[in-house]
């Protein structure tokens, strides 16, 4: 997750900014940079790959002097890690700079016209393309909020974005597109900061106005204007936090686990950021195999425990769709009891977010001692897995709080998916143009992970209230979605302390159709995929003994309606990317369930963050 800081008033910005990026260090990044505009109307700039201590040196010699600059972590997505393609980035004058959180999904397209016109480019970053898109706006006689707006008009994708013009001294501008992160604007006495997360602000004001989607600020050292991105004015409220870390960090949400589903568009970009190339469309991960080694991998085993049992079950059906080799899902703590059959020629992927799960990390050292090769995929850097492990794909999603795992099951995910597609294509199993179809289905996963947050507005109180006191729940799902449908039922247990059980919709009438009746309402993922017809033959199974149904499906999907209790939507999107969408409502439905029945979401009773024990 990208980092974004700002800073306008009376002060020097260059230490201001600076200690902010720091504050922001935590959501992960591989570069990092600051503009500043001096007394004398230059933008300088000071950038640095690696770690803000190496932004700091350069700083530091070579120090920037002004009352007006921002700054950015970067974790790259176009182009590699380098002081080139870090943020800030400036049009072809050296007048406008910008820093961005987002991928920029019409990028190529906008620079190949911006290229025609003469502009010329510094960087391979989709970034660069901002500030020159503004420039050429401004050269048709536009203002430089109007040029900023208009420009945001011509972007696609979800981002966060933030400027400066050498000739505006008292003027910053701040916006955001979708859901690529926050962006929140602190008010001082005589001075203004902004921040992509509230606990960079806490040190400087108490006082905030929070940016919606779509809406952009024209901000100044004594207050801000803002307005949606159409030029409407909006009468923004400021929103008062306490100075408490702990506070803040959850950004105005009533629970950690709140704040973590919500961000999830952000750290899926994470997630993705570096780790695709668009022409040719292709996965650029930094595996230890050879080419030859992964072309004679002979079978992938998944292990993990819990949630991560349920990706690794999503991650196998992904090496089999796209590489082509036999995967398993397997829980790891029976997996390691089991004397199982593993060569040189076997790849075991361990999957624990937190990298220290003791079944895991056993079933890690067995694989590796019968001669496997070994990967994890984890969120902690430096964890034991990563340490244990010969490779590691790191799922970027941020410090999770909350015990339940929301963001970092959706990371793990995508972490697999990246790694099938790397793995097919080394294998040949991809063509070159369904991988490049398959790279710009990902990037566009931020997006959708948005659509699906706002989507079903109202409707989750509306079904907590209604089925909350229910004796249990089934979830049903087929193919992809069957792993899901366990997660879902896995989440209503650990946090609303509801029993239920998820499923193979195909498994119902082999037993658990028994469980059926007014009580027990159902779960039924069922969007508009191959498996449809089969599902809603399911689905009349379940109201033809008097269950209840909750459905669902695509987005548009109007005759569905009749054929359930309720409905939730997510939007069309191509089959792969389905259970990453399908996830959503599950985590919203149980995170409402239990909010309403009054327990502790973040710290569920008997549960613990890290599982360090058998």
């Amino acid at each position: 997750m990208c980092g974004i800081f700002g800073y306008l008033g009376y002060q020097e910005a260059q230490p201001l900014v600076i200690d902010g990026l720091r504050s922001l260090a935590y959501r992960g990044y591989d570069s990092a940079g600051i503009a500043v505009l001096s007394s004398e109307g230059t933008l300088g700039v000071r950038k640095a790959a690696g770690k803000i201590d190496n932004l700091i040196g350069a700083a530091t010699s070579s120090p920037l002097s002004g009352k007006l600059g921002i700054g950015h972590t970067r974790w790259a997505t176009h182009g590699e890690p380098n002081e080139i393609n870090s943020h800030p980035h400036f049009d072809g004058s050296g007048s406008i700079v910008v820093v961005h959180n987002g991928i920029l999904e019409n990028y190529a397209e906008l620079k190949e016209r911006l290229i025609a016109n003469g502009h010329v480019f510094s960087s391979v970053t989709d970034t660069e393309v901002i500030p020159h898109l503004i420039q050429e706006l401004i050269a048709e006689g536009l203002s430089f909020p109007e040029a900023v707006r208009i420009a945001a008009g011509q972007l696609r994708g979800a981002h966060a974005i933030a400027c400066l013009h050498a000739d505006h001294p008292q003027e910053m501008i701040t916006l955001r597109i979708g859901n690529a992160g926050g962006v929140s604007i602190g008010h001082g006495q005589g001075e203004m900061f902004i921040a992509s997360d509230l606990p960079a602000l806490v040190p400087h004001t108490s006082s905030v106005t929070p940016l919606e989607p779509g809406e952009m600020a024209i901000i100044n050292p004594e207050g801000c204007d803002v307005m949606t991105l159409d030029g409407t004015p909006v009468d923004s409220s400021r929103l008062t936090i306490t100075v408490n870390a702990v506070s803040a960090a959850k950004g105005g949400y009533k629970h950690f686990m709140l704040k973590e589903i919500m961000e999830q568009p952000e750290t899926a970009m994470s997630a993705l950021r570096g780790r695709l190339s668009f022409n040719p469309g292709e996965v650029t991960l930094d595996l230890p195999f050879t080419e030859q080694e992964m072309k004679e991998f002979t079978r992938v085993v998944f292990i993990g425990m819990g949630t991560s049992s349920h990706a690794c079950q999503i991650g196998a059906r992904f090496i089999e769709i796209l590489a082509r080799i036999p995967a398993t899902s397997e829980n790891a703590a029976e997996f390691r009891y089991r004397d199982p059959v593993l060569d040189s020629h076997s790849l075991v992927v361990a999957v624990a977010q937190s990298g220290e799960t003791a079944d895991t990390l056993e079933a890690m050292h067995q694989a590796a001692t019968a001669g496997a090769r070994t990967l994890a995929i984890t969120n902690v850097e430096g964890s034991q897995a990563y340490r244990q492990a010969e490779a590691s794909i790191l799922m970027h999603a941020g410090p999770e709080i909350g015990v339940a795992s929301s963001k970092t099951f959706i990371n793990s995910m995508i972490a697999m998916q990246l790694l099938a597609l790397r793995l097919g294509a080394t294998r040949n199993t991809i063509p070159v143009a369904a991988s490049t179809e398959y790279v710009q289905a990902l990037s566009h996963l931020p997006g959708l992970l948005g659509e699906a947050l706002s989507a079903n507005e109202g409707m989750y109180h509306k079904l907590a209230a209604k089925y909350a006191r229910s004796r249990r729940f089934l979830f049903i799902g087929r193919g992809l979605l069957e792993p899901i449908a366990r997660e879902g039922a896995m989440k209503l247990k650990e946090i609303s302390y509801i029993h239920a059980e998820g499923m193979s919709a195909a498994e119902l009438k082999h037993g658990p159709i028994a469980l059926v009746d007014p009580e027990t309402p159902v779960i039924a993922f069922a969007p508009r995929n191959a498996m449809y017809e089969k599902m809603l033959g399911n689905i009349t199974e379940v109201r033809a003994r008097s269950g209840q149904v909750i459905g669902i499906t695509t987005a548009g999907n109007a005759g569905f309606t009749g054929l359930v209790d309720d409905t939730l939507y997510i939007p069309a999107t191509p089959p792969l990317l389905e259970p990453l969408l399908a996830t959503i409502p599950a985590q919203l439905l149980a995170y409402h369930m239990a909010d309403l029945l009054g327990n502790d979401v973040d710290q569920p009773r008997n549960l613990a963050k890290s599982v360090t024990v058998e």
